[in-house]
């Protein structure tokens, strides 16, 4: 893996006023459709009048639906603010905002409607759905999308960026922590349940790495985004003599298989990718045994971090959504409309607001640092922008019902590993 550069990229807040000179052209040839702009800013596809509209391909009514409402109001609120900063190159910004529900043919006539009148992609919440658009994204569109789907299938893309570690990497780094403070050893049997998809066995693709390299033996449970009742996935991962359990799923599963194995006597320790929780979890039947033996690998610090920045978002959340619980999706949202505000900064000052000039601004953010424990560089598309993952556990009384038990970290095995794009 690549050096991470810790310099934080500079933020300007230049203000140029633009007023449009011609409404963007038809014609087929790239150079016609750009558009110059008062002061020679060049601007395409999703800008409109003296506005950028941008896309978010969400889940709001699906297995991630608590995510998905977390994610979209942080990005709603970024928006918001930046706006409020004067927008960018003296545009306002939009979001549009549709809900798949989890449904790959919603999301993909989604992206099929919003492609083309968006400069690009705040938020897509599904590795199988982006996947499944990646070739239009990479061949025709050329659109930005920031997702929230960690899967190592999507990186090589110049256009769909991963922030964070991907399932992959972060699964290596879920079993370092295992064998490093939970006992987990050489010669161990490790329990994985995952999702079917890419999301799950890009997960699973770690956990086979990672033992290899351990000495342990994976035992394999897939199962469906239906599948809530995980009493046949614990039975047998009980009688196979597990040592450890990692689950690749939804906040549904992961509680069923925390309750289940709880209530069993089946005490082993369980970790989770970054997607597979939940705090509103805490107020269930599971809450009890979530706190005991439950934990999860992040690519950030937790909304409650004890950052400058944690705490102002938590402020300015609660502020605008008083009716609504903290959880680490308002982190995961935030991040990704942070980043592609300073890459649409960035391509002002480039005097370019044409999607290609917004991907090649993304480029030169190796530094970028939102404030929650791991700085993000964009500067490779063939690799993730960290590879790095807090270990977090569940806790009623914190902040977003999570609390750090590793800071930031790399196992050696990650720092070592390529994924497999």
């Amino acid at each position: 893996m690549r050096t991470t550069y810790v310099a934080r990229a500079a933020a300007g807040s230049l203000a140029v006023l633009l007023v449009l000179s011609g409404c963007s052209s038809k014609a087929k040839d790239d150079d016609d459709k750009a558009t110059a702009a008062a002061g020679g800013v060049k601007t395409g596809e999703g800008i409109s009048g003296k506005t950028i509209t941008l896309g978010a391909l969400t889940d709001m009514t699906g297995v991630y639906a608590t995510l998905g409402k977390s994610v979209t109001q942080a990005q709603q609120l970024y928006v918001k603010q930046l706006n409020a900063d004067g927008g960018v190159c003296g545009y306002q910004v939009a979001l549009t905002v549709r809900d798949h529900g989890y449904d790959p043919q919603k999301a993909v006539s989604g992206y099929t409607e919003l492609a083309p009148k968006v400069l690009g992609f705040t938020q897509f919440i599904g590795s199988p759905f982006v996947a499944a658009v990646k070739q239009r994204v990479d061949g025709q569109d050329k659109g930005l999308v920031l997702p929230q789907a960690w899967s190592g299938s999507l990186l090589g893309s110049p256009y769909i960026r991963v922030i964070g570690s991907t399932y992959d990497i972060e699964t290596i780094n879920a079993i370092d922590f295992l064998m490093k403070e939970k006992g987990l050893k050489k010669g161990d049997k490790i329990g994985h349940v995952y999702f079917e998809g890419d999301y799950g066995e890009n997960a699973l693709v770690g956990s086979k790495y990672m033992a290899k390299e351990s000495g342990l033996t994976v035992v394999e449970q897939k199962i469906k985004p239906t599948d809530n009742d995980m009493t046949a996935q614990v039975a047998a991962l009980k009688q196979a003599g597990v040592k450890a359990v990692v689950i690749s799923a939804g906040p549904r599963q992961a509680a069923s298989l925390v309750g289940v194995a709880a209530a069993g006597g089946f005490n082993v320790p369980i970790i989770g990718n970054n997607s597979a929780y939940a705090p509103q979890l805490l107020a269930t039947a599971a809450g009890p045994a979530l706190t005991a033996n439950y934990y999860v690998a992040s690519p950030s610090l937790p909304i409650g971090g004890d950052t400058p920045e944690a705490k102002k978002l938590v402020a300015d959340y609660k502020a605008a959504y008083p009716k609504d619980s903290l959880d680490n999706g308002i982190v995961a949202g935030w991040t990704a409309a942070a980043a592609f505000g300073e890459a649409l900064k960035k391509a002002c000052v480039n005097k370019d607001l044409t999607r290609e000039g917004v991907d090649k601004a993304l480029l030169t953010l190796y530094g970028f640092d939102a404030g929650f424990g791991v700085v993000q560089d964009f500067s490779d598309p063939k690799a993730p922008s960290s590879n790095q993952s807090v270990i977090l556990k569940p806790d009623k009384k914190a902040v977003g019902g999570m609390t750090v038990v590793r800071a930031a970290s790399a196992a050696a095995a990650a720092e070592g590993y390529t994924p497999a794009g």
